[in-house]
Parts: C-alpha cells; structure tokens; sequence
C-alpha cells in the first residue's frame, strides 16, 4: 500500500487500483488544502469543513462509497467498523467516528477528530493492538503532544502517523514518544512484512 498525505487530516491509501481516502478537506474549509483525486472508498470521521469533502473524490464515473459514522461496513472486501468519540472544534461538539478496517493484511485505526483522550469500552476493543494507528496531535480542540503520545502508546501499534500537527505540536510529540529525529516522508510504501519487529514507531508525512 502507498499512503499519502494532504494535510489536516487528509490521507489516501492506494492498494492496486483501489483508492481510499481519509477525511477529505472540503472546499468550505479555511486550511487552503486543496486535493481533488477519484477515490473508491471515503471515510469522514467528523461532519465538519476541514474533514467532510467528499465531492473532491469524484473523477469522471468514480464516486466514492462514502462510509460517515459509526457502523460495520463492507466494500471491495474491506471491513471497515466505526465506533464513536467526541470531538470539540471552536467550541462545538461533534461527533468522531474513530474507524478500524484491514487493508493488504495490515490493520489500520484512524482516530479521526478525536479530543477526548477518555475512550468506552467499544471503541479500546475496536481499536485493539494496530499496525499503523493515526492520531491527531495539534493541541487545541484535538488531542495535544502529551496526550496523544500517551494514548498513541497505550494501544501498542507497530507504526503511529501523527496528523494535524504543525511543527511546535510534532516535535513536542516526538519528544513525549522519544523519537527526537523521526524521519520524513512525503509518501509511506509499505507491505506486512516491512512491519515485523517494529513498536510504536513513529513516521511523519509530510504533505504533498
């Protein structure tokens, strides 16, 4: 699989033909991301402009499945469970929809939105013990350095991406995580077998 990153929380995932994008910025949004591509399969975590873009993953007769909350989904033989969280921007709640789904073997779980490190039952089972967990670590509404470092650890994944961060929140993170020298990438190549031995690795996108 190659993933991608956009900015925000804006990633794609390509396995072969397939395309799955990952909280879309729309064109509402102030951020000034701006990425258009087809997609087969959009996950939108939180009903808000910077995450909620789905018609920028339209091309040509490619519309995307759009998976939007909490519930089992399957499509193109990927099952995808979302379980819901919260999420507080600019003052307002909202839901977060933090998803869990297999691709190419490898279990990935996107925390989404997420500003509550305080997580239920349901969503610990769901998230379980990750390959490849993204986490937000922006500060403000979203989960800051020290609390999602801490959470980010506490389910033991082989590989964190952190996202929404800008660069005092990613070196505070690295710096909670101890990993002061993460090395960037503006893409991740990656098969099951590149994962074996790692633990709680951190790689940092940077966005295209």
């Amino acid at each position: 699989m190659i993933i991608t990153y956009f900015g925000k929380q804006f990633f794609k995932i390509q396995k072969g033909e397939m395309a799955l994008a990952f909280n879309p910025v729309s064109k509402n949004s102030k951020s000034g991301i701006s990425a258009h591509f087809g997609a087969d399969i959009a996950l939108v975590t939180t009903n808000h402009p910077d995450y909620n873009g789905i018609d920028q993953l339209s091309h040509g007769e490619r519309v995307p499945f759009a998976v939007t909350g909490p519930g089992d989904y399957e499509v193109e033989e990927i099952f995808i469970k979302g379980v819901m969280s919260e999420a507080t921007l600019a003052g307002k709640k909202y839901i977060n929809t933090i998803y869990s789904l297999s691709v190419d073997n490898i279990k990935i779980v996107f925390l989404g939105a997420l500003s509550n490190a305080e997580l239920g039952k349901e969503a610990h089972e769901v998230i379980g013990n990750p390959d490849i967990l993204f986490i937000p670590v922006g500060g403000s509404d979203l989960l800051d350095a020290k609390t999602g470092a801490k959470l980010a650890l506490s389910f033991e994944p082989k590989l964190i991406i952190p996202m929404d961060y800008d660069s005092v929140s990613l070196k505070a993170f690295l710096k909670e995580i101890g990993e002061e020298a993460s090395e960037v990438s503006e893409k991740l190549t990656l098969k099951l077998k590149d994962l074996e031995g790692k633990e709680g690795e951190v790689v940092v996108l940077s966005a295209i």
